[in-house]
């Protein structure tokens, strides 16, 4: 892999439904050590989904060791909070609901979801009404903000 810790990582093929799927689904945060998701961990918060080839395939044992080493960031929700595997909660079928990934680091970050179409609340055909302006997402690029810049500090 040319990305290091990301050597588990999915291949995305297209959706079961057989269709481009471009909605809102639940999802809850997983991911623990990314500076991406930091103060984010546990979150289950609406997101925008827009694609036809999300579905996470993954070669044998990659899905147990991703998420042994915490390389899971994302997962479907179903209406009752777990994670899912079943249309339409899950709009593309990745086992057991996975949508996002971290290398093992954590600072290299991919997922099926659109945070940068979700950052606002109203970009957002519901949200309560205490977000205000930003949904959670945007806390997602104020992190990547802040952790940049913390970086380049110390590499400077």
């Amino acid at each position: 892999s040319l990305i290091p810790g990301a050597e588990d990582w999915p291949r995305f093929h297209r959706n079961r439904s057989e269709q481009f799927e471009a909605r809102l689904a639940m999802v809850r945060v997983t991911s623990r050590c990314s500076p991406w998701f930091h103060g984010l961990s546990g979150g289950e918060w609406p997101i925008v989904v827009s694609h036809g080839e999300g579905r996470a395939v993954f070669a044998p044992g990659a899905l147990d060791r991703l998420r042994s080493q915490g390389g899971i960031a994302l997962e479907y929700l179903s209406g009752s909070g777990q994670a899912t595997e079943w249309y339409p909660a899950n709009p593309n079928g990745s086992p057991e609901g996975v949508t996002g990934f971290t290398n093992q680091d954590g600072r290299v970050l991919i997922l099926m979801p659109h945070p940068e179409r979700s950052f606002r609340s109203i970009q957002l055909s519901w949200h309560p009404g205490d977000w205000g302006e930003y949904s959670p997402w945007f806390r997602l690029f104020e992190n990547a903000r802040r952790f940049t810049r913390r970086e380049g500090r110390e590499a400077g």
